[in-house]
């Protein structure tokens, strides 16, 4: 959907600009919705493995998994073994059998390639195909994602076995789409393969060894190279290893997994229908490259769970429904790579695999089901129908209890969740439009993984939390009830009233030159600390600190400091003050350039720490500053916010709000009741407006 920003008047080119959005996005939804219909609004299913039950157990299995309202199921994820039980033998007929019990109970089924598990006999005759760790050591055969994708044999023959699925099940109307790999990863590894693979990627990126040698900066301790042959891949646990190299390692190995599942799915296509998607399911990681770097894919898809002993929440018993901002982040971060993402696993119960694995709070899966859905998800799938008996995840919470045919409380809440999924589908208008204000206040955070990973190498300091530093911004503005999308260099920026750009540390003149044309055609743009004080390269501009940024600033980067823990610093800012540690750029405004915040109690108290400055028909904020607890950002975007007339909430911590489809839904994960404030024509669904910990509110905006 297109949000048109907050002006006065709407330049010409802007209008052109996001009419060229618009069309670019209206193509993909046309594809997303030749898989998923407006009117379904979304849809849920659950994983099952055939091969783990008794084959006379699977029809009631079956009976059962409908009985509660899914409508799909999810095959052969980790079946390779069964699927192929001895080299070029294949066996499909319990895989058969189990696609024709499905349809005898309406239940579609996500189809998964096995490549996270190969057989015994694989990696048995080819021991290279295991992944190698820089201390030498292999993985073996016994658990998952234990073969590389950068091994030339692994690739290879995996697409055999995938060209295989895919001839059977790839024009079969029982199966609506694929699943390639399994949450799939970054693998860093020195087997057989990789050296020279890295090699060649870095042939083909630098194309001569001169290229290579002044971006990795190798006269720097006699590191030059006179030819690619020579080049290993970086050891990351020595000490000193060249920062630039790492960084392309890590480059190198997330185009490794993203080309990998771009084979797979190209594979798929020469023989499966058009009707029938393509993704897979990632972990929510944001300081890797290959999410959303694979073009194969139709849309993407990820894995999240909340209550696993890692996550406190708020208040004491707030672990038992875990940190707010974890499904809204995913929510923000993967839609905006195609346009459209599903959950294929979420949470269903108590787990196994936590550090300390409690019982969710009652009423938390249901939650988490509908921010899923919040967010714009097409579908929420969970890992699993049946608990399993065995093998590494006992213990793990399914739909049903070790019985088989027992719900367990997540289970009921999911059964629940569907049955509200058809009262909205009653209720469900396709020209119902979003709120005015929601749509005014949408805003864009840009996020580069080079960068990401570039500032997680060269810290600076220990009190330095890149993914915490973006969260103090994305908390702030999530408060104000505000749709946020997880923006890429490539992202038209005309679409956003607000650009929150937070420690973009390396760019370059044409990133400059398109976060200042942003501004000047009436984009209000916010930078902090760090951002652009390198080149893309990831090399120090040989200027004063930042002076490429300058005039994007409106001041000066003296220099910056960087404070020992115990000995924090205060920011003063709208006469109150805010403690910091991390990092703190020390800014000369230049002439017309507001000073809203300045350092107190050091050596340079009094300098400017967050400046302002009007640039063509927008604004620029810069805050140089990384504060301890993120309450100094939220109270700068407040103001800028409320000068710019762009109309907030002030939602307490815990408090999430959505808008989809023509309905409002509000989560609450604080510890405290809420009373939601609706307006009087709202038609209240779900939920009532004073809610308790865990509760759900949906209401028909009218």
């Amino acid at each position: 959907m297109i949000m048109l920003m907050k002006f006065v008047s709407l330049p010409k080119l802007l209008i052109l600009s996001i009419f060229g959005l618009f069309l670019s996005f209206n193509l993909n939804a046309q594809n997303i919705g030749k898989f998923f219909p407006a009117k379904d609004l979304t849809s849920v299913g659950v994983y099952y493995y055939p091969e783990h039950w008794d084959s006379t157990q699977w029809e009631r299995d079956f009976q059962n998994m409908a009985k509660m309202g899914f409508e799909f199921t999810h095959f052969a994820e980790f079946a390779w073994a069964e699927l192929e039980p001895e080299e070029g033998k294949y066996d499909f007929r319990w895989l058969d059998r189990s696609l024709q019990l499905a349809a005898k109970y309406n239940l579609k089924v996500v189809m998964c390639t096995s490549t996270a598990t190969p057989p015994v006999w694989l990696v048995r005759k080819h021991p290279d195909v295991l992944a190698t760790n820089e201390d030498g050591t292999k993985m073996d055969h016994g658990g998952r994602q234990h073969a590389t994708f950068s091994s030339n044999y692994f690739r290879m023959y995996s697409m055999k076995m995938i060209a295989e699925l895919a001839k059977r099940y790839g024009n079969d109307k029982r199966v609506i789409g694929w699943q390639v790999d399994n949450e799939p990863r970054r693998f860093l590894d020195y087997g057989v393969d990789a050296p020279q693979r890295f090699r060649d990627w870095l042939k083909e990126k630098y194309k001569t060894i001169d290229a290579l040698n002044q971006s990795w900066g190798n006269n720097f301790w006699s590191g030059t190279y006179s030819s690619f042959d020579e080049i290993n891949i970086p050891l990351h646990k020595q000490w000193g290893m060249n920062l630039h190299g790492q960084l392309d390692h890590y480059r190198f190995a997330d185009a490794e997994t993203a080309t990998f599942l771009d084979e797979q799915a190209r594979e798929i296509k020469k023989y499966a229908s058009k009707d029938q998607w393509i993704t897979s399911n990632y972990i929510p990681m944001y300081d890797v490259g290959y999410v959303g770097q694979s073009k194969e894919l139709d849309f993407v898809a990820y894995t999240r769970y909340m209550v696993y002993g890692g996550d406190l929440g708020i208040g004491p018993k707030g672990y038992r429904v875990g940190e707010y901002s974890r499904i809204a982040m995913a929510n923000d971060f993967f839609r905006p790579l195609k346009g459209a993402y599903g959950v294929m696993e979420l949470q269903p119960g108590q787990v196994n695999w936590g550090s300390i694995n409690p019982q969710p709070l009652p009423g938390a899966i249901h939650m988490y089901l509908w921010h899923v859905f919040a967010g714009g998800s097409k579908f929420t799938c969970s890992y699993r129908f049946r608990a399993p008996l065995y093998g590494y995840e006992q213990y793990h919470y399914g739909m049903v209890g070790p019985d088989g045919v027992t719900p367990t409380p997540g289970g009921k809440e999911f059964s629940q969740f569907i049955q509200e999924i058809q009262t909205l589908r009653k209720n469900y208008d396709p020209k119902a439009a979003l709120p005015k204000a929601y749509e005014q206040r949408k805003t864009g955070i840009l996020i580069n993984t080079d960068n990401v990973q570039g500032l997680n190498l060269n810290k600076q300091t220990t009190e330095w939390n890149t993914e915490g530093h973006f969260l103090k911004y994305y908390k702030a503005v999530k408060s104000f009830g505000a749709p946020v999308d997880f923006v890429r260099d490539t992202t038209n920026f005309a679409n956003y009233p607000v650009l929150i750009v937070p420690a973009y540390e390396m760019i370059d003149q044409q990133m400059i030159d398109k976060l200042t044309a942003y501004a000047e055609k009436g984009g209000n743009l916010v930078m902090s600390c760090r951002t652009g004080i390198q080149d893309r390269s990831g090399h120090l501009w040989e200027a004063k600190f930042y002076q490429p940024m300058w005039k994007l600033f409106g001041a000066e980067v003296e220099s910056y400091d960087l404070l020992m823990p115990q000995s924090p610093d205060k920011i003063k800012f709208n006469n109150q003050e805010f403690a910091w540690t991390s990092w703190g750029d020390l800014l000369k405004p230049f002439a017309g350039t507001e000073t809203w915040g300045t350092y107190e109690g050091d050596f340079y108290a009094g300098t400017s720490a967050i400046v302002f400055h009007k640039l063509g028909k927008g604004t620029v904020t810069y805050i140089g500053v990384d504060s301890k607890t993120g309450d100094l950002e939220k109270q700068v975007l407040t103001k800028l916010y409320k000068q710019q007339g762009i109309p907030v909430e002030n939602y307490p911590q815990g408090i999430m709000v959505e808008y989809r489809d023509g309905f409002g839904i509000a989560m609450n994960y604080s510890d405290k009741v809420y009373e939601m404030n609706l307006p009087a024509n709202a038609k209240v669904l779900i939920g009532s407006k004073s809610m308790k910990t865990a509760d759900v509110l949906v209401w028909k905006v009218q």
